[in-house]
């Protein structure tokens, strides 16, 4: 473990914890790569002396874990290490808890000096062995692993503030209990928070961390991304400010010197977007002088020359840059890489003298890590008899809108999900409804040919979001398509909503935003949608309150709370599919793109 000294980075009384339960990754390293060494820049403090006394730190970072205890699967499961003769991608199995336990274990034990850090959503979105515990399991292997340090995500955020708390500071869960049999103690490792605002000077999590290595400081400022709330449930960050990250890392650096902090380290919950077929090493993509793109690159030259290193995720890439003379990582997603970033600090000056950082892959080849192991077995048994409970049966794979390839954003599984939303709020004392809307982030998996199993419905929809019913009108249903294009800083912003069967209408790609809806197109049942007249709509809770910019959903009147979602799905798949007739694929033509 590290010989530091830990200190937490708040001001007086920032830490809130008030609401809380509080009861009791084979190396390979593409050569060539932008990211792999950083001259010192210039400080504020006297020029340190590459020829100087020096310390070694290590610092260890992944993101986007994602409670994935069990090893991915499929392409989720690789990473690319290179080009076959042909051309064709040539990749390596790579993830899962144990392994990864292992390779950080092999790591620390090259530095004494060691920090290891999580750039956010190490938890949410994850699959049912984690999800169905409400993510304890991963709270558990992660105090195993030895995680120090992480930066809040949006996922994070999934089950809202206060039960982000109650995974620092430990307890059952306030309705379903300890499921597995026995307390939970939290996590063993900090949160950080520095850009979410309880109020004025507060702070959900502590700004920063500071940790001293042989009489040098190095500070990790952690946060997560400004619009964390345009894609998270409303009412889980209500009451929360999310700010600047720029402006909240430059706003620190004047009190970490202060403190004889000279290096210092970001964890942000934001990323870049590489090349597609970059290597885990490059810095390759479409923005400026050929690096990667993204809202990570404004970032890092707007954030103070002090800082030295970025540790990124959100974006689940994997790419190694310098930007603005500052290192910038990224370790895909999973617990497929961990980056090790090797800082060489002045002891006389406590600047950054170099920096090195490496992707490495998380390869199945070296022996797993027992207790861990051990702890993914456990909770393996407590889930597979619900896990393994078929509950239909499906003719073909049914596609996510990240897997299908359409042009106008549709996916025949976001499709089966809003009929099956539909079905659940059809009656009269459901919510009456007569179209419903299914948003494409939280269509998070492929189900396969064939049955289907409570397990593959809950990776498909792992959020647990309830079903509403409400009533808009129809130029306020139009108001909603024309939401699905949303200008955000220079880009456009694109999330197609995928409608239940009988509703239809066209775009325009081409036309401006704000008018990209053909009026006319738009039919219910085979009508014509009137401006004028009221109809029921049934939405996720996610939806109904505003997530992913559909703020006009917010206005709908007459709500109505319905079933979860999965439960939804369930529930059509036993009325709409058997052994020997399954579920058909529904066909893509309930919206049309035009030029």
């Amino acid at each position: 473990m590290s010989r530091s000294t830990p200190r937490l980075g708040a001001l007086p009384g920032v830490f809130l914890l008030a609401g809380a339960f509080l009861t009791g990754v084979l190396l390979f390293a593409h050569g060539g790569c932008q990211g792999a060494a950083r001259a010192q820049r210039p400080t504020q403090g006297p020029t340190a002396d590459a020829g100087s006394e020096t310390v070694s730190v290590q610092v260890l970072a992944f993101n986007d874990f994602h409670g994935q205890l069990e090893p991915p699967g499929g392409s989720n499961g690789q990473i690319q290490t290179g080009v076959d003769a042909d051309g064709g991608p040539v990749r390596v199995s790579a993830g899962g808890a144990s392994y990864f336990a292992k390779h950080l274990a092999d790591l620390r034990a090259t530095n004494p000096n060691t920090v290891v850090v999580a750039a956010g959503d190490l938890i949410g979105a994850s699959p049912l062995l984690s999800g169905l515990f409400h993510d304890e399991p991963t709270i558990e292997a992660m105090n195993l692993i030895g995680l120090d340090l992480v930066a809040v995500g949006n996922h994070e955020f999934d089950e809202g503030s206060t039960e982000l708390l109650r995974m620092q500071a430990g307890g059952c869960h306030p309705v379903d209990g300890c499921l597995d049999g026995d307390g939970f103690a939290g996590a063993k490792f900090k949160f950080l928070a520095a850009n979410v605002a309880t109020g004025a000077d507060r702070t959900l999590f502590p700004r920063y961390d500071v940790r001293e290595f042989e009489g040098v400081k190095v500070a990790f400022i952690g946060m997560t991304l400004e619009g964390t709330p345009q894609i998270v449930t409303p009412t889980g960050v209500a009451g929360l400010a999310f700010q600047d990250e720029v402006e909240t890392v430059n706003a620190l650096v004047p009190q970490l010197r202060q403190q004889g902090v000279e290096a210092i380290i970001v964890v942000v919950h934001e990323g870049g977007v590489p090349a597609p077929g970059s290597l885990i090493n490059e810095c390759r993509g479409k923005g400026e002088g050929g690096g990667i793109s993204g809202p990570i690159v404004a970032i890092a030259k707007g954030l103070d020359d002090a800082v030295d290193v970025i540790v990124t995720g959100h974006t689940h890439q994997a790419y190694n840059c310098v930007i603005d003379g500052k290192v910038v990582t990224s370790a895909a997603s999973a617990g497929r890489l961990v980056t090790d970033i090797d800082l060489t600090l002045s002891k006389a000056t406590g600047d950054v003298v170099e920096t090195k950082a490496n992707n490495l892959i998380v390869t199945r080849d070296v022996t797993e890590d027992g207790p861990v192991k051990e702890l993914v077995t456990r909770y393996q048994q407590l889930a597979t008899p619900l896990a393994n409970r078929v509950i239909g049966w499906v003719a073909e794979t049914l596609k996510t809108p990240f897997t299908q390839a359409d042009p106008a954003g549709q996916s025949t599984l976001g499709f089966v999900i809003a009929d099956s939303q539909l079905a659940a709020t059809r009656a009269a004392n459901l919510g009456g409804a007569r179209v419903a809307f299914m948003n494409p982030g939280g269509v998070r998996a492929d189900i396969a040919q064939g049955e289907v199993t409570f397990g593959e419905a809950f990776t498909t929809q792992p959020f647990g979001n309830s079903l509403v019913t409400l009533t808009l009108t129809g130029a306020q249903i139009e108001e909603l398509l024309e939401r699905q294009w949303q200008q955000v800083g220079p880009n456009v912003v694109t999330r197609i909503l995928h409608p239940s069967a009988g509703f239809t209408y066209a775009f325009s790609a081409s036309a401006p935003i704000g008018g990209r809806i053909d009026p006319a197109s738009i039919r219910l049942d085979g009508e014509p949608l009137d401006a004028a007249a009221t109809y029921r709509v049934t939405v996720n809770n996610f939806l109904a309150g505003g997530g992913d910019g559909f703020a006009v959903l917010t206005q709908g009147t007459n709500r109505l709370g319905g079933a979860i979602d999965s439960d939804a799905l369930e529930a059509y798949l036993k009325a709409h599919s058997s052994q020997s007739s399954p579920l058909a694929a529904p066909a893509l033509d309930r919206i049309t793109a035009l030029p």
